[in-house]
């Protein structure tokens, strides 16, 4: 693994844009990038934490604790779209389709605060700003994908230990739920998926106390890439074969007592793999 960048707490929601690449620092309170040259965080009062890019290249967040999606105006966060008559709890991963709606977690508790589990909801945005609950009962809701050609939207239930896939309909309605991969199975007890991300390969997901990235099909594990004592957090791709993968070091700490005191650090560490079809 070669080193990307680092500075963060905990890094979420990775994206790659015209070059540059964006994420969330939720624990730290920052807006991370190198899209105006050197990697740096911008501090902000309304802390993001999915982030996607709109159709029109403008870019979305998923605002952690206001309920609301939030778009970037080179400084903060403006309101997008309000969700405080749905959402029940904090938000989470964000991911959108080229029409502009947008899919969003709505994790129903505060894990980094103690608030006991309690299901979550998947809520849909649409272009026009509506605002509706696309799907019940997802526990811990967290990263969100667009699997196969569209039609598949894949969500990560951390503490089920796997991912959930729907079938999306003409009217972005979500349908169909079934079991896309048992990560506990395929990959191991310790695994609790955060973010993922899906490419013409598969769905790669970063299992966090699993301590690796994983590329997974249908009930099918097709490779694993150990991250030693790193906790993988979220990743996405360039669209090639560059993966970037946020990395939480603990210190020797465990997760939850290390979240509570910050004494954890990101960094982003870049893999090359392999295409479809690429046997060198």
């Amino acid at each position: 693994m070669k080193e990307y960048a680092a500075g963060m707490t905990w890094g979420e929601g990775p994206r790659w844009q015209r070059g540059a690449l964006w994420l969330s620092d939720t624990q730290g309170g920052k807006l991370w990038t190198d899209h105006d040259g050197p990697w740096r965080g911008i501090p902000l009062d309304a802390i993001p934490n999915g982030l996607w890019f709109l159709p029109d290249g403008r870019l979305v967040g998923a605002m952690m604790h206001q309920r609301r999606i939030g778009v970037w105006t080179g400084e903060q966060f403006d309101t997008y779209a309000d969700l405080s008559a749905v959402a029940t709890g904090p938000l989470g991963d964000m991911v959108g389709d080229p029409h502009g709606n947008l899919y969003v977690d709505d994790v129903g508790f505060a894990a980094h605060a103690g608030e006991p589990l309690r299901p979550g909801r998947l809520l849909r945005v649409a272009a026009d700003g509506a605002v509706h609950v696309a799907a019940e009962d997802v526990e811990f809701p967290n990263g969100l994908a667009f699997a196969g050609d569209g039609r598949t939207l894949v969500v990560a239930e951390t503490t089920r230990q796997r991912l959930t896939a729907f079938t999306v309909a003409d009217d972005g309605a979500l349908t169909d739920r079934r079991t896309y991969a048992d990560l506990a199975h395929l990959i191991g007890d310790d695994v609790r998926p955060d973010g993922i991300w899906s490419t013409q390969d598969g769905v790669w997901v970063a299992t966090t106390t699993g301590h690796a990235v994983a590329l997974v099909r249908e009930n099918e594990l097709v490779t694993s890439i150990g991250t030693g004592t790193l906790l993988p957090i979220a990743c996405c791709s360039d669209g090639g074969n560059r993966l970037f993968v946020t990395l939480a070091d603990t210190h020797g700490l465990p997760l939850g007592e290390a979240m509570a005191t910050k004494a954890v650090d990101t960094t982003v560490a870049l893999l090359e793999v392999p295409k479809a079809g690429d046997t060198s």
